[in-house]
């Protein structure tokens, strides 16, 4: 017994006056055990984000008495705000406070308003419709600027756990891919939840637990993922690189500066092997977009007054030419998104003048149909890769089976073909309203699944793109 105790003993006393190095530490950091908490934030933040989204038309149309059109009109401008703040939280993350801060500052912002709306839902009688009007807004927008800092930030910053930006490691490389598939399969099962429980919620027990529930979550996310930064990998370690847009502007700067240079007989610059700070891999010159070459072309006086402004480097240049090339290719893919905010805007409104009991007098709440489009999002995606791609390998003799081009062409084809039967399900509604008679909401079913379809090739073809 003597001996075990001084053992113990002499242990304490050697951890005491020889604590854990630095590179030890750090060993423990990252990994999948930090990842699973930054899982189960991307998890809370969908819950909250689909939860609203989803079931926002009835809430603007019941309780805010808002008309058909003007709740669309609002609901598309709250959502279309939640996709541009995201460029604000990313150049945040980039240029100043790197992405975990980034991630816990707009995190309680967002929780902010999910309180607002929770508070706008509990006490309906202690404001006029005006005021309660201004708070539900500033709640709705509170989220949209809080959303901002989560969505561009979470993943990248799993990504950060297995290494950063270096890809040479092979292990890491496939911890990486997986770690995406598990952020969209998070993203679809908090979808899921808030388009069946939380709608349910919603309809059945009230708005105020139906906005305070995900507040809760969203709440408990925050604590154990600031309660557990011990265990992330790279917060002290990794300076922010400052926001790529401010490289795209010193490219364009540079050859606007030089637009009257000669460029060298070969089109390559000498800095061709020079790559610039935080960058892990050099691209090859290419020879379209010739005009911003110039940016990398060394003339006289850019040594003497060495400046980003002034002189680029060639992978610079190629990462504005690649932006260029997708200038002309994902604008199409606003109205595939012009479709599915439908979701939540008026097919939710035509489920609502629809007959809603589908089992005797089981009724399923219009926004609850959204999560059809999940379940086939769920279906699809393995489907796509056991049979589709194999399928079209073997037709088009391409190893990729289907190009981006045409996997983002079927997903357009396969919205339009949504929006099509949509049309005509609405145009049966009408008549039959006119006889007095309301068809079922399983007439919009088929929409839901097919844009579920629609969104697996424009997603994977957007991701691959």
């Amino acid at each position: 017994m003597e001996s075990g105790y001084e053992e113990r003993h002499l242990l304490l006393e050697h951890q005491r006056h020889h604590p854990e190095s630095p590179k030890h530490a750090a060993a423990r950091r990252g990994s999948w055990r930090a990842c699973i908490l930054i899982l189960a934030t991307e998890l809370s933040e969908t819950l909250a984000f689909a939860g609203i989204a989803r079931n926002l038309v009835s809430y603007l149309t019941g309780e805010l008495q808002e008309s058909n059109a003007g709740a669309a009109r609002d609901l598309s401008m709250w959502t279309g705000t939640c996709f541009l703040t995201p460029l604000v939280g990313a150049f945040l993350a980039d240029s100043y406070w790197g992405r975990y801060t980034t991630i816990v500052v707009f995190m309680s912002v967002y929780i902010m308003g999910m309180i607002t709306l929770t508070l706008s839902a509990s006490l309906p009688t202690l404001w006029s419709m005006g005021l309660r009007r201004a708070v539900v807004y500033l709640g709705l927008y509170l989220v949209a600027f809080g959303t901002g800092g989560i969505k561009p930030c979470v993943c990248p910053f799993g990504a950060e756990q297995f290494g950063g930006d270096n890809d040479a490691d092979p292990a890491q490389t496939a911890a990486k891919a997986s770690l995406f598939n598990w952020c969209f399969f998070c993203t679809n099962i908090g979808s899921m939840l808030a388009s069946t429980l939380l709608v349910w919620v919603q309809d059945r027990v009230g708005w105020s637990p139906g906005f305070g529930i995900p507040a809760v979550v969203m709440a408990v996310a925050l604590a154990v993922f600031v309660g557990n930064k011990r265990l992330y990998h790279g917060l002290h370690d990794q300076k922010p690189r400052g926001s790529p847009l401010t490289g795209v502007c010193q490219v364009l700067v540079a050859a606007a500066r030089k637009r009257g240079a000669e460029l060298p007989g070969d089109d390559i610059a000498i800095l061709h092997d020079k790559l610039p700070d935080g960058y892990s891999h050099r691209m090859e010159h290419t020879n379209g977009f010739k005009f911003l070459d110039k940016a990398a072309a060394v003339v006289p006086g850019d040594v003497a007054h060495a400046s980003p402004w002034r002189l680029s480097t060639v992978t610079q240049v190629e990462e504005v030419k690649t932006l260029l090339r997708l200038s002309t290719t994902l604008p199409t893919v606003v109205f595939f998104f012009a479709v599915t905010a439908q979701m939540s805007s008026t097919f939710v409104e035509q489920g609502a003048a629809m007959d809603t009991r589908v089992v005797d007098r089981f009724a399923v709440p219009p926004a609850a149909l959204s999560s059809l489009e999940v379940t086939s999002i769920l279906l699809c995606i393995p489907a796509y890769e056991a049979v589709l791609l194999p399928l079209a390998r073997r037709i088009t003799g391409d190893g990729r089976g289907l190009t981006q081009l045409r996997r983002l062409g079927v997903g357009l084809a396969l919205s339009t073909l949504t929006m099509a039967y949509m049309a005509m399900v609405e145009t049966r509604r009408l008549s039959a309203a006119e006889r007095g008679v309301s068809i079922s909401i399983v007439w919009q079913a088929p929409a839901y699944l097919v844009l579920g379809m629609a969104e697996v090739f424009t997603s994977v073809g957007l991701l691959e793109f």
